[in-house]
């Protein structure tokens, strides 16, 4: 594409990381999976072994990275990424903030896989409360917004801003809001972090992650990390999420549709409370998320009265799988507490899918009924 315009949403993830049109080729070209490479006479003249380089790395990372507005670099999981990001970035006695109330498996990996470099944790739920001395000494700050599960949001750009005062970087995990939905790096952060599990291949068959920065040096900090890790995705994985990637903009558009007809749906229902969406007019993140997200996904949260209430609702559902990923084109629910989030028993962290708003709205109430 004509890297000088700039083209909507629908268009960029058709197109984007696709070679010029050549007579006789396919529009996507194939995985490759090759480990080594033929050598040029006076050694690498390009790629030259499996774990160091790959094509369609590339071509989805070149892809990502224009939708993120940085240099993407691509994990073979979420927590790849995120685990990469920690371990290239922090040293003994650094201190970082984390979300108390984001994705627990980031919490548990810093304790239980961190524990020598004697870190300085500080754990702080996403609305705050952002007190100077959370961010004074810091190395890293991660940010979680909207916060999975809860969907809380906090301001990427003011608390990039009192970040970057007191010397630390700011990093925000995105899975939730997507490239389309978010764009981090336009709002300050130095590193945007994203599980492309979910919502960005988007069919429930694969797992990726990847990480963007805007700094050069940084991305080939993380690319040399990935290297010597070994911490590679497979080339075929890479191509399907590539390929998946296309619909993004659709699939989005009618996830949203679905958590609106939803959240109207259960508003005021009498077994449901907690519901919480930032699409919504009513939920009270509402007026930040509208200011600093571009569009709204599928993700939205409510509660029931109690576990055996979550189990009777999805075994009565003909359309909601129970499932503990989300972003999928079938609509899922998952009972959080059984993970071990610090959520009620009857917490129900719901992905909407893509099937006819219609009937998924019907199936909810009839299952609830």
């Amino acid at each position: 594409m004509d890297q000088g315009r700039e083209f909507g949403d629908g268009t960029r993830v058709v197109h984007g990381g696709h070679p010029a049109p050549e007579g006789g080729t396919p529009l996507l070209p194939g995985p490759v999976f090759a480990a080594p490479y033929h050598l040029g006479e006076t050694g690498p003249s390009g790629d030259f072994y499996g774990r160091a380089g790959n094509p369609t790395w590339r071509a989805l990372e070149s892809a990502i990275g224009d939708l993120d507005g940085g240099h993407c670099v691509l994990l073979p999981s979420g927590m790849a990424a995120i685990s990469t990001v920690l371990r290239a970035l922090l040293g003994v006695g650094d201190k970082l903030v984390l979300p108390s109330d984001g994705y627990y498996a980031t919490r548990q990996f810093v304790t239980d896989e961190m524990a020598e470099l004697s870190l300085r944790v500080r754990e702080i739920a996403t609305p705050g409360p952002w007190t100077v001395e959370v961010f004074a000494g810091a190395r890293l700050v991660l940010l979680e917004t909207p916060s999975n599960p809860g969907g809380d949001v906090c301001d990427i750009a003011e608390l990039a801003a009192r970040a970057h005062a007191a010397g630390a970087l700011l990093a925000v995990d995105n899975t939730t809001a997507t490239p389309l939905g978010q764009r981090p790096l336009e709002l300050g952060a130095d590193i945007v972090i994203a599980s492309d599990t979910k919502a960005l291949s988007g069919h429930s068959d694969l797992l990726l992650g990847h990480v963007s920065v805007r700094d050069e040096e940084l991305a080939q900090r993380l690319l040399r990390a990935r290297t010597l890790s070994g911490a590679i995705p497979a080339p075929f994985e890479t191509w399907l999420a590539h390929r998946s990637m296309g619909t993004l903009d659709l699939r989005l558009a009618r996830q949203a549709e679905n958590a609106a007809a939803l959240v109207d749906a259960l508003d005021g229902h009498p077994k449901v409370t907690g519901l919480r969406w930032p699409g919504w007019s009513k939920d009270p993140s509402h007026e930040l998320a509208a200011r600093q997200m571009r569009r709204f996904g599928g993700v939205l949260r409510f509660e029931l009265p109690d576990r055996a209430a979550v189990e009777e609702f999805l075994r009565r559902s003909e359309l909601v799988v129970p499932a503990t990923s989300f972003g999928g084109v079938h609509s899922t629910a998952d009972r959080r507490a059984q993970f071990g989030d610090p959520v009620p028993e009857g917490f129900v962290r719901f992905s909407a899918g893509c099937e006819d708003p219609a009937d998924l709205v019907a199936d909810v109430l009839r299952a609830l009924a």
